[in-house]
């Protein structure tokens, strides 16, 4: 990827349930200029998902394939599925869009390797374990042992905040939204100023 392409990668990372999927589907709603990175899982699609819109679903020999030919920025064994986000997808949209990426810890720290990526890192925290197990109960998406595996990952998932620009507590998700909208808002302000004094 050249190091001169303008546009930003905001990464949003939480323990599951924690609602940084639901931020990052309204920014894209708010902001045209966002694409939402669809990352390529060997997870099974959710009732309501849509292959190559949620994620694209793929085989787990499909995956290790993509692996070998290291073809991924970053990739992650989360709750036994793989997760992974491709460098030619990437590298494509950032040169028309700003990107937006809903992983974990494990793929922002590969992320984070590659100098020439302008991101900016986001984690969400829960006020409380209990609310989010709450969370994760009400959203009705997982079994009773899936909700209770991702529960107890909050701990491990939390002790990585500190790789992160950015910590919110999301009690609120309208306060937690609008915190994050104005952390992009004024690093592009920043960024728009930075180039033109150069260009000027």
């Amino acid at each position: 990827m050249s190091d001169d392409v303008k546009n930003i990668m905001v990464i949003l990372s939480s323990p599951s349930g924690a609602g940084k999927t639901t931020i990052t589907k309204k920014i894209q709603q708010k902001y045209q200029s966002f694409k939402i990175s669809v990352s390529h899982t060997t997870r099974k699609p959710r009732p309501n998902e849509i292959d190559g819109v949620d994620y694209n679903f793929v085989s787990k020999d499909e995956f290790q394939k993509l692996i070998d030919e290291k073809k991924f920025y970053e990739y992650a064994k989360i709750f036994e599925n793989y997760y992974g986000t491709l460098k030619k997808t990437v590298d494509e949209s950032i040169k028309k869009n700003d990107l937006i990426f809903d992983i974990d810890w494990q793929g922002t720290k590969q992320l984070s390797k590659f100098k020439n990526l302008k991101l900016i890192k986001i984690f969400l925290l829960p006020p409380d374990k209990n609310e989010l197990k709450s969370r994760l109960i009400k959203r009705n998406q997982d079994s009773p042992e899936e909700v209770e595996r991702r529960f107890k990952a909050f701990d491990n998932d939390t002790l990585h905040w500190l790789d992160y620009d950015y910590i919110i507590i999301n009690e609120n998700l309208e306060n937690c939204y609008k915190q994050i909208e104005n952390i992009i808002l004024n690093y592009k302000n920043t960024q728009k100023l930075s180039y033109n004094s150069v260009s000027s």
